[in-house]
């Protein structure tokens, strides 16, 4: 049996409703209400969206992806089967830089892998560069879930890349769809610390405990074969996954926990240690933070956060960036339970009418954080234990030299946007293969390699610098601290560039800096993304360009450089040429006014966006200065104005505009 926690405390629909399935395997049940919605009640009820009943009629995601691969008369498949590919790891795309006239779209598959706190085998790593040259476009995208996307492969190439990457110990389940998409931990690569360690176990844990179970997966791209593409899986997570004493599962399906139409929307988890954000926490649906002994160690239990996520659209304000909100905590032995009791909450009140509004974030934001825990726990069966304190937060990139604490080092490369590509993806697989090297993708879209013996060093490097990959300290920090999704060409929801575009944005941002003064080592954190669903998570950066158009984006600014506060909507519109006219002011204004050691975004929400507003719009920049007519002023009244410009931050141009404008101003 299936419960429907909650409907008796609170007395409105929601979506734990259920009917017997139409499903022609199992025994299970299907969500037939959607919670309730927003506006005023109607007396028709909500209707299920479009994707819910392609899940619904799907067989568990069998039918009809597996005849639309099978055909050889089509580049591409149905709605429907791409709907359900993203659940097996890829989407369907049309590259716009190739079409034909008259041909129409040119279809090609993104296929993402799923990698657990960002851990890749030397096998996995080599057999996914083979893969990029001989069925993707010669490259290899690091993601900023950890995780490889493989772009530019054709329909009839695709089983052959799925299965490749199966039977070398790797996997593409889950990594997209209505599921729990990939665990984040920490890259770091340390291995005498056992908090750390904790993180890749429970990442790899949890990965397991909400993987779909049904076996579509291996129908469609083994042709049934079942191959583990990794260690089996803890004999805790089984018993867990099929645990049942409060009403998580469907009984006797084959997906015990998410049933035949899985969750409302895509879920996102990360894990790290206390004061480590180096995942981006509170963006994810779900955050845990482990919490260890300080004498000896050992995991205890773990901080539960619920209710972020990034994606939104353009002036729809039902749909918002959130961050998470504290939950509580658990003893490490109930760490499964709890998690299931949070999906399960998710998959029977989320919404299924709206795609839009079938976050986690929205259901959290509606009910409110107390409300939430008190249905999440009758899915648990015990109260929540009070959230643990911990220690301020920290950005971390782990770029560069590490000592990993058993005698190897690790080294942290820069991958611009994560596009391996070139003289540089060679040069990492002369390395990797030649010393039989682990690696480790980062949420920062770069790239560790591991478990390197010292006296590797010196060749490690030369052979690096050869393909022209920058040091740590040759990398401008605007550079390394930014990320851009792919974009334009390939993403079907992409309206400006980002990944192309973001080069040429630092270069035009850093000559701004450098012509105002500041040092080289100043920079602040910028994201871009082609569209608002915010996949570089730009709504946390201190300056998140999100596009809106052709060479046209949203400018965020005010989020924190450990990435801890939420930007906020400066412009709703800006043209890419305007990016001078637009930036020249704030930077000059925080250069005048900030506080020492203030970072940007800190600058921009103390100072607040109406301040900020008015300031630019009296600012003359240098360019426009030079154009304008000279004016003679007694020495006196000349001092005045530039003692009053340098106590208010302004240029002497900027303050005498002002004066004048107010003088006239007063006249009748």
């Amino acid at each position: 049996m299936h419960g429907s926690a909650g409907s008796s405390l609170f007395g409105s629909p929601v979506a734990g409703t259920v009917s017997r399935s139409s499903s022609t395997r199992g025994a299970a049940v299907t969500p037939v209400c959607v919670a309730t919605p927003t506006r005023p009640p109607s007396t028709r009820p909500a209707k299920l969206s479009k994707v819910e009943t392609i899940k619904d009629q799907s067989d568990y995601l069998r039918h009809p992806l597996m005849e639309e691969i099978a055909s050889e008369t089509t580049t591409n498949i149905n709605e429907a089967a791409a709907q359900l590919m993203k659940f097996h790891g890829s989407y369907q795309q049309d590259n716009r830089d190739k079409r034909t006239s008259g041909k129409g779209k040119f279809y090609q598959f993104m296929m993402r892998t799923r990698q657990p706190a960002g851990l890749v085998s030397n096998q996995l790593y080599l057999v996914m560069d083979t893969l990029a040259d001989k069925y993707g476009n010669g490259t290899l995208r690091l993601t900023t879930r950890q995780t490889y996307q493989l772009h530019g492969v054709l329909k009839e190439d695709l089983k052959t890349v799925f299965s490749s990457v199966i039977k070398n110990m790797g996997s593409t389940l889950g990594a997209c769809g209505d599921v729990n998409r990939n665990v984040l931990a920490p890259p770091a690569p340390f291995k005498n610390r056992p908090e750390y360690a904790a993180c890749e176990q429970y990442a790899q844990d949890i990965a397991d405990l909400l993987a779909p179970q049904s076996g579509a997966y291996y129908d469609i791209w083994l042709d049934g074969e079942k191959f583990f593409t990794h260690d089996m899986e803890r004999p805790e997570v089984t018993a867990a996954r099929m645990d049942n004493p409060h009403g998580t599962n469907f009984e006797g399906s084959p997906e015990p926990i998410y049933g035949n139409v899985f969750l409302p929307r895509k879920f996102k988890i990360a894990i790290t240690v206390p004061g480590d954000n180096s995942v981006d926490l509170f963006t994810n649906d779900l955050g845990l933070v482990v919490i260890t002994d300080p004498a000896s160690g050992e995991l205890q239990g773990f901080n539960i956060l619920v209710g972020g996520g990034m994606g939104r659209a353009h002036r729809n304000n039902d749909t918002f960036a959130r961050m998470t909100d504290a939950l509580g905590y658990v003893p490490k032995e109930d760490i499964f339970a709890a998690v299931k009791a949070i999906v399960a909450t998710q998959r029977d009140y989320g919404r299924r009418d709206d795609r839009r509004q079938a976050r986690l974030k929205y259901l959290v934001q509606e009910w409110g954080v107390d409300r939430f825990r008190t249905v999440t726990e009758q899915y648990y069966g015990k109260k929540m234990q009070p959230f643990k304190a911990m220690p301020a937060w920290e950005y971390k990139d782990y770029l560069g030299w590490t000592e990993q604490g058993d005698g190897n080092l690790a080294f942290g490369v820069f991958v611009q946007s994560g596009r391996l590509k070139g003289e540089m993806k060679q040069a990492l697989r002369r390395i990797i293969e030649r010393y039989e090297l682990p690696v480790r993708l980062t949420p920062e879209q770069n790239v560790i390699l591991c478990d390197i013996d010292p006296q590797w060093r010196n060749d490690i490097i030369s052979t690096l610098q050869s393909a022209g990959v920058r040091d740590v300290p040759d990398i401008d920090p605007l550079d390394r601290l930014s990320m851009a999704c792919p974009a334009l060409p390939l993403c079907g929801l992409a309206i400006a560039e980002a990944e192309r575009g973001l080069p040429d944005l630092n270069k035009r941002i850093r000559a701004m800096m450098s012509q105002q003064g500041f040092a080289d080592s100043e920079a602040p954190v910028v994201r871009v993304t082609g569209c608002p669903n915010g996949c570089t998570r730009p709504y946390m950066a201190e300056l998140g360009f999100v596009g809106d158009g052709p060479n046209s984006y949203q400018l965020w600014l005010g989020g924190s450089p450990n990435q801890t506060r939420l930007a906020e909507p400066f412009l709703e519109r800006m043209k890419i040429q305007k990016l001078e006219e637009t930036l020249e002011p704030l930077f000059y204004h925080y250069k005048q006014a900030r506080k020492p050691q203030e970072p940007f975004g800190d600058f921009c929400t103390r100072v607040g966006f109406e301040a900020l507003r008015k300031y630019s719009k009296s600012f003359v920049g240098k360019a426009a200065e030079e154009k304008l007519p000279q004016v003679r002023l007694g020495q006196a009244n000349l001092d005045a104005v530039q003692a009053v410009a340098n106590k208010q931050g302004k240029s002497l141009t900027h303050m005498l505009s002002e004066v004048v404008s107010a003088g006239l101003q007063s006249f009748p």
